[in-house]
Formats: C-alpha cells, structure tokens, sequence
C-alpha cells in the first residue's frame, strides 16, 4: 500500500475528496516531522511510536571489493509498534 492507497481509503471513509484528504495527511506527516525534528519521539496511542536515535560511526566493507567504508554517526527514525497493532497484525496470521 502507498500514499495514493491510503488516501483513496481514508476519502471513501470519511466522505471527504481526494484532494481535501491528500491535504490533510501532508499536513499529518509535516506534523510527525516536526515532532521528531524538535522533541525526537512521537508516540501515537494504539499504533505505536517513532523515535530518533543515534548511531554511531563505524566502519564497514564494500561488498563488492571489499574496501572499508567508513559510515559517519547520523541520526535515524525508528518504529516501535504498540501491543495492539502487534496484536491486529498477528490475528490475520492465527
């Protein structure tokens, strides 16, 4: 599913148009940005959370020759799902 798909089934479930809907979930996923950009977590009650971390320099090798690449310390966002999308998401495998 992509951002199109999501945006066709929130229109249909809201009753709103595709572009007023594409408008709002621009303006969602700005928000989320900012709020790890400035507070570096968001949590979202029953989804899960987002959270910036650090990672650490460190060196690596290219596959393909097998030269050390050094990777510098960046920041990366990660997700953490709550216990009740772990839950929705394991009923469809049971």
């Amino acid at each position: 599913m992509n951002k199109a798909d999501i945006i066709d089934q929130v229109a249909k479930g809201t009753g709103l148009t595709k572009s007023e809907t594409r408008l709002l979930m621009d303006n969602f996923l700005v928000v989320i940005a900012r709020g790890l950009y400035i507070d570096g977590r968001i949590d979202i009650r029953g989804f899960g959370s987002f959270k910036v971390v650090t990672r650490r320099a460190r060196t690596a090798r290219n596959p393909k020759t097998g030269e050390p690449v050094h990777i510098p310390e960046h920041e990366k966002v990660i997700f953490r799902p709550f216990k009740d999308l772990r839950n929705y998401i394991n009923m469809k495998k049971n």
